[in-house]
């Protein structure tokens, strides 16, 4: 089908490059020769400008996309025969192609309980992670090594920072070493206001995929190792990989545009908002459930399956991603750094009508 409409809600991967990402790209190209492989000023500057942000000596590595930079990350925290413990819906379990395992040579993932469609459904506890953790200790089966946790989750709800402690600290007591999936980490940041560091190794995070493309990079995320131990011959891991860019200024420059200027938080505010929006002009429609109230960028809610087919046929694309439930289907609404106003306040009108036909 042909988009009719020139914004889609199917994902923040939709937008394009932001303008400040991209008046920095140009610089970087404009500027003549620069050494290769990390070896060029806006490099540097990218690292400068995250160093600072989480207020710490930390170790930074520039990937390709957010698949490498969780597969990577969690390469480094476990050996071969060790597990890392997930929810069931963590994107590392669901849609990475078990890149984790690919990548760490056999590593197995060891998804919690839960109900996927509950609110709460991406969110792991203490109690889900030790249960997970401990189910079998036995050689006979996979060492749990670490955790990964996204931050905001998989359903766009956000851990508070007493539950990351509370998690962290149930980590630390079983020997597992603890990763942030951070692909919509400014959007967290922006929900709960507080300071990246907070939110990371104040937090008891050790590693952390810091990911920019869904607000506003062109492409390329960052590994942030707090424990900076962590980090042994993490260059060499990720050059196997083929994720060491020769053109490395071409990935880092966007990312001094967005985190200089402070673009990046306001990009991800602005997506939020949306979200926002959009929730408080679906929700009280006839047969539209939300899931919750938005806190990040996305809202997820059952709507009808007529009304769902009407949008489609108006041209609108999003993505089922909750069980289908009583003739209603579970739709994934994602906003964008990008995404206007005017274009929520179209696809609600156009969901109106459908839910009043």
């Amino acid at each position: 089908m042909t988009p009719q409409h020139p914004q889609q809600f199917g994902s923040d991967n939709w937008a394009g490059t932001a303008p400040e990402a991209l008046a920095a790209l140009i610089d970087a190209s404009r500027a003549g020769h620069a050494p290769a492989y990390g070896g060029d000023a806006w490099t540097q500057r990218a690292c400068d400008a995250i160093r600072s942000l989480f207020d710490r000596e930390v170790e930074v590595y520039f990937v390709f996309n957010g698949t490498a930079a969780n597969a990577l990350s969690l390469a480094a925290l476990c050996r071969p025969y060790e597990a890392v413990v997930c929810t069931p819906l963590a994107h590392i379990a669901v849609d990475e192609c078990n890149a984790v395992g690919f990548f760490g040579h056999g590593i197995a993932l060891l998804p919690t309980a839960g109900d996927p469609a509950a609110p709460s459904g991406a969110k792991m506890t203490p109690t889900a992670l030790r249960a997970a953790a401990t189910a079998r200790t036995d050689l006979h089966a996979p060492r749990a090594a670490a955790v990964s946790l996204t931050q905001s989750t998989e359903l766009g709800s956000v851990y508070s920072l007493e539950e990351l402690q509370a998690l962290t600290a149930t980590a630390r007591e079983l020997g597992l070493k603890v990763h942030m999936d951070g692909a919509r980490f400014a959007n967290a940041l922006v929900a709960l206001g507080c300071t990246p560091a907070a939110m990371t190794w104040q937090a008891g995070i050790d590693v952390l995929s810091f990911g920019m493309t869904k607000n506003g990079a062109p492409a390329g995320e960052a590994v942030v190792f707090f424990d900076r131990a962590l980090a042994e011959a993490f260059e060499w891991r990720a050059k196997q990989a083929g994720q060491l860019a020769s053109k490395m200024r071409m990935v880092t420059a966007p990312w001094v545009g967005l985190l200089e200027g402070g673009a990046w938080l306001r990009h991800a505010a602005h997506a939020n908002a949306m979200a926002t929006r959009l929730a408080d002009a679906i929700a009280a429609l006839p047969g539209v459930d939300l899931l919750q109230r938005p806190q990040s960028d996305g809202v997820f809610a059952w709507l009808p399956r007529p009304a769902v087919e009407s949008l489609h046929e108006r041209g609108w694309l999003f993505h089922e991603m909750l069980p289908p439930r009583e003739g209603k289907m579970g739709c994934r609404l994602m906003c964008a750094w990008d995404t206007q106003a005017e274009t929520v306040d179209a696809f609600a009108a156009d969901l109106a009508t459908a839910c009043r036909a």
